[in-house]
């Protein structure tokens, strides 16, 4: 049974946020703004401040820290963005990793390396052999690892807050009038900053006219009861290595400190394409989807045919056309250069968000060029 507790409609994952910045109303003025209170917001903003801690820098989150992407993943840390290396990337999870030492953020990261799984081409090696849709087995090991996603969130809040950033919760903002010095309305209450990052991903499309091209949707995953140890070493999962598929269809997932694994696949659209607000995962369709997923779990392995699951949730996910992350000025700042949009990982956010987050940061405070693979017109 899933618990009855859960009243959001894209339902409760298992992660905890439990860090809540002082309530307060923004500022009137700020050097720098971060529109955002995930991942991608909250790096930035600690980031911002430790390398400038003589700048003003204010976060408007339009609802609690967490409450979109960042506090729904499954907390895959992978390497690359979606569509691999791009030049000048870097070495993302080295760079992630040094961040987090520089925040002093304890997330339980644990870089194991990942399992590329699927139907053909199987290793002979491979401890993954499941029954579904054919044989999976690992076709691939790549760098990567697992982490907990509500004690990141927490971890860059706190380290933001330490370092002087204010974070105000529940401002959603309306509107932005652009300006050389841009003015951020939201409701009853208005900030002007000298430079801005959008940090929104899926959920504000609109305010960072990110509308053509642009795909969100709501990813859905499920956890199960914690496994013994056996359970673990018959069905592959014992070295806790984070997996996903590479053919269709679908799956990824994790396992858990406590030995529950998380299982993901599917993705749900809005009704409008748009308002991912509307989606309630309890409806038909996600219900139906959620069904689907834990009977392929069940018939994966032996092991796993009567394991109980007790958390099913949604997080929201942006796609692009080209699959890249978007990392450009805003079109209204395109002489002024005083806005900055980010996101569009296309699932590949856990660490890709912390790591491209610091380098727009270095952006603002013009110690840094932003890459030609982001550009909003490269669709």
């Amino acid at each position: 049974m899933i618990p009855s507790a859960q009243r959001h409609p894209w339902g409760q994952p298992p992660w905890q946020i439990d860090f809540a910045p002082p309530q307060q109303l923004a500022p009137a003025e700020a050097d720098l703004a971060v529109i955002g209170g995930g991942f991608t917001g909250l790096a930035s903003a600690a980031w911002l401040r430790h390398l400038a801690p003589e700048k003003s820098v204010v976060v408007l989150e339009a609802g609690r820290i967490g409450a979109g992407a960042s506090g729904r993943t499954g907390g895959m840390a992978l390497s690359e963005t979606a569509t691999g290396d791009q030049p000048g990337l870097g070495d993302v999870l080295a760079g992630f990793t040094k961040i987090l030492a520089e925040l002093h953020v304890e997330c339980d990261l644990a870089l194991t390396s990942a399992w590329e799984i699927g139907r053909s081409g199987g290793l002979a090696r491979s401890l993954i052999r499941w029954n579904d849709s054919g044989t999976l087995r690992v076709v691939k090991e790549v760098p990567g690892g697992t982490l907990d996603p509500g004690k990141l969130v927490s971890g860059l809040a706190r380290a933001a807050h330490r370092l002087g950033a204010v974070i105000c919760e529940n401002h959603p903002v309306e509107r932005v009038a652009w300006a050389e010095v841009p003015e951020i309305q939201f409701t009853n209450g208005r900030l002007r900053a000298r430079k801005i990052l959008f940090a929104t991903n899926a959920l504000s499309l609109g305010l960072a006219e990110l509308e053509e091209g642009m795909h969100p949707r709501l990813t859905l995953a499920a956890l199960t009861e914690p496994l013994t140890e056996d359970q673990l070493r018959a069905i592959g999962l014992a070295e806790r290595k984070p997996f996903y598929t590479v053919d269709m269809p679908y799956l990824w997932g994790r396992v858990r400190q406590d030995n529950s694994i998380v299982w993901g696949a599917g993705l749900v659209q809005s009704p409008d394409e748009r308002d991912l607000d509307a989606v309630d995962i309890s409806g038909e369709e996600p219900s139906r989807m959620f069904g689907a997923l834990e009977r392929r779990v069940h018939g994966l392995h032996p092991a796993l045919a009567g394991v109980r699951f007790t958390h099913r949730w949604g997080g929201p996910i942006l796609f692009r056309d080209s699959w890249t992350p978007v990392f450009d000025w805003h079109p209204q700042s395109a002489e002024t250069r005083n806005t900055i949009v980010l996101g569009a990982y296309a699932g590949h956010g856990v660490a890709l968000s912390s790591y491209l987050a610091a380098w727009a940061a270095e952006a603002l405070l013009g110690r840094r060029e932003l890459p030609p693979w982001g550009m909003i017109s490269a669709q």
